[in-house]
């Protein structure tokens, strides 16, 4: 899985929020914190179908854009990367420590707890 910047992670935020939206939503959605034009956030959302992050899905001959992985996914290789690159460890980080997060759902701390146990016992699965 392809590592997004942060102003990817900025984009892929209202699409796991919404699951799926067109690029003009995605601009409207994210103008006032990105301040890019039109045309800026539809060759970052190019860049991230090439990357991998993103998919199209046709919806009644719209183009839509979809997170290609869940949220839970993304963060786990991203928290995973962290501890290996920045923290120098290969133990996985308890999801524990996300449990104030306002991004992150009570219900689905143990999911990511199981996803960061998964990515330590497949170490080809990191985010790169």
């Amino acid at each position: 899985m392809a590592k997004p910047s942060n102003f990817e992670l900025k984009l892929l935020r209202y699409l796991w929020q919404r699951e799926r939206l067109s690029a003009r939503e995605i601009h409207q959605a994210s103008q006032v914190e990105t301040g890019w034009s039109y045309s800026t956030t539809r060759k970052a959302l190019d860049r991230m179908v090439a990357k991998g992050l993103l998919r199209i899905e046709q919806i009644h001959g719209l183009k839509t854009f979809a997170a290609a992985h869940s949220k839970l996914q993304t963060m786990a290789g991203l928290i995973k990367d962290f501890a290996r690159n920045i923290l120098d460890t290969d133990e996985p980080l308890p999801a524990a420590a996300f449990a104030h997060s306002k991004f992150i759902e009570p219900e689905e701390i143990e999911a990511l707890g199981v996803l960061l146990e998964e990515l330590d016992q497949d170490d080809g699965s990191n985010v790169k």
